[in-house]
């Protein structure tokens, strides 16, 4: 069972906390690129670890996040004008560049024109450094002196014809939410067809073991021959998930704040682009991927129409919740935990095996952090991992082998 206090820690994400302090080393998903995609196009908004803030692109291509409110009147820059290499507060015209600084003051009085380029120099709005990758915008919100280089993730090395990406709002709490995509007892109960699910096929190992660039989070099956068939997921710090399967697939769970999470979901090809067959099953919203209220990230099946569950179809024995698709099925599990799920009542089972050691070393990780010690994952390379699936046998010490298999796995090519 976890304290209060460790949920709190585990879960606030807000400037100044354990958490937020820890993800805010890494680089965060912001936005898809094509929300910006052209120059001077119109700022759109973004909410990212508790912050309201602003995206746009520059006449130049460039990139600003910066935050909503302008340092003069605080009034919003969502509704500011994007031209001539800044975006121009509408309220008195003070413009910023993407670095933050003020680089025009038309409001100034002529008399005070010998003061404006001081002027100038004083105002600034806070600002945070992006980068391109995979088609997602990326930024860093961490001390400026200790930002990382980009860490080598295998989804935004490969060209955009052999991805496919979306993203949906999560009315929950980042942490139950990862939580979810590691908690292995669940596949053969919420995501089956069939009304009976085989507890035969239920984990029986359970290993997590930390390495540089987060977790490698393994669930093992006894099928009665010599081996244990091991299924290894990889959990790239803070809040990255590769899965194994075919196609291989990730999911991002980026804090909008403490009580709701913006998750991406990405499938990939590695040898080759997706191709129309590939797009329409994704596009249909049974796997990863939901189907969302055209130009929102909302999806159609929610939690104000209780995920459009059909109980007949529960009844029917083809489906076991009557909830379409794994990535809905997943969200109204972990939205019914409430916001921020609370997690000193819970009654675990050997099956959570894996979550507690997860959490532990997440805590782990926050007291380290704390302590001033490098956060996991700071080396780029570190991420060359991917999920993978294996047999080993019986009696095997496989902990001490996971992580040069997982490397080993990496199509990324050497630099």
């Amino acid at each position: 069972m976890v304290t209060r206090s460790d949920n709190e820690r585990l879960t606030k994400v807000g400037p100044g906390t354990p958490m937020g302090g820890l993800m805010r080393r890494y680089w965060i998903p912001a936005a898809f690129s094509d929300q910006v995609a052209k120059p001077d196009s119109p700022p759109v908004r973004v909410r990212l670890m508790g912050e309201d803030l602003v995206l746009f692109r520059d006449s130049q291509g460039r990139l600003g996040l910066f935050d909503e409110f302008c340092p003069h009147r605080t009034a919003s820059m969502f509704f500011g004008r994007n031209e001539q290499g800044g975006l121009r507060c509408v309220y008195h015209g003070l413009k910023f560049d993407v670095t933050g600084q003020c680089v025009d003051l038309p409001c100034l009085p002529p008399n005070f024109a010998g003061d404006a380029e001081r002027i100038r120099s004083e105002i600034k709005i806070n600002a945070y450094p992006c980068l391109e990758r995979g088609g997602v915008v990326w930024t860093y919100m961490g001390p400026r002196d200790m930002q990382p280089a980009f860490p080598d993730l295998e989804w935004t090395a490969l060209p955009a014809s052999h991805r496919h990406a979306s993203r949906h709002i999560q009315d929950c709490n980042w942490l139950q939410a990862l939580e979810g995509g590691f908690d292995a007892p669940h596949l053969t109960f919420l995501h089956v067809g069939d009304a009976e699910p085989s507890r035969s096929v239920v984990p029986s190992h359970y290993e997590v073991v930390a390495t540089d660039f987060g977790f490698a989070v393994a669930t093992g099956r006894d099928l009665g021959g010599p081996n244990i068939h091991w299924n290894i997921n990889v959990m790239l710090m803070p809040f990255h998930k590769i899965i194994s399967t075919v196609p291989p697939a990730a999911h991002v769970w980026v804090p909008i704040d403490d009580g709701q999470t913006m998750l991406y979901s990405v499938e990939f090809r590695r040898d080759r682009p997706l191709d129309k067959k590939d797009l329409a099953t994704m596009a249909e919203g049974h796997g990863i991927h939901t189907e969302n209220i055209p130009g929102t990230d909302v999806a159609v099946r929610n939690k104000s129409n209780d995920y459009l569950i059909d109980r007949d179809l529960q009844a029917s024995g083809k489906s076991y919740t009557g909830l379409k698709g794994f990535g809905i099925q997943d969200c109204a599990i972990q939205e019914s935990m409430g916001p921020v799920a609370n997690r000193t009542r819970e009654y675990l089972l050997p099956g959570d095996a894996a979550i507690v050691k997860l959490r532990r070393l997440l805590l782990r990780a926050l007291d380290d952090h704390a302590a001033g010690k490098p956060p996991p994952g700071m080396n780029p390379a570190s991420y060359r991992v991917t999920s993978s699936r294996w047999e080993v046998a019986k009696g095997t010490d496989f902990a001490a082998t996971i992580i040069d298999r997982l490397r080993a796995n990496s199509t990324l090519p050497a630099k």
